[in-house]
């Protein structure tokens, strides 16, 4: 996938809406920019936000759950949300 963008004149630059998609960023995500030789990349940086893993984990009815349920359920998240299309 290829897209591009402009430097503005503030040196800010917009993602594409596809690029956006892809790595499922948005308003507030963290990206890392990194120099590789004469390429910059750019990467989503894995934060997880506490609000995302308590609707996963904790669904309409807040119940106890086990440790094993705990690691399950954000393993699955993990997996769903990483994993390439």
């Amino acid at each position: 996938m290829n897209a591009t963008s402009k430097l503005t004149a503030r040196a800010r630059v917009s993602v594409p809406a596809a690029m956006r998609r892809k790595l499922g960023i948005g308003p507030g995500s963290t990206i890392a920019w990194e120099l590789d030789n004469d390429r910059v990349v750019v990467r989503r940086v894995g934060v997880h936000r506490s609000e995302a893993i308590h609707s996963i984990l904790f669904d309409d009815e807040p119940k106890r759950k086990t440790l094993a349920e705990l690691k399950a359920g954000i393993t699955k998240h993990l997996r769903r949300h990483y994993t390439s299309d």
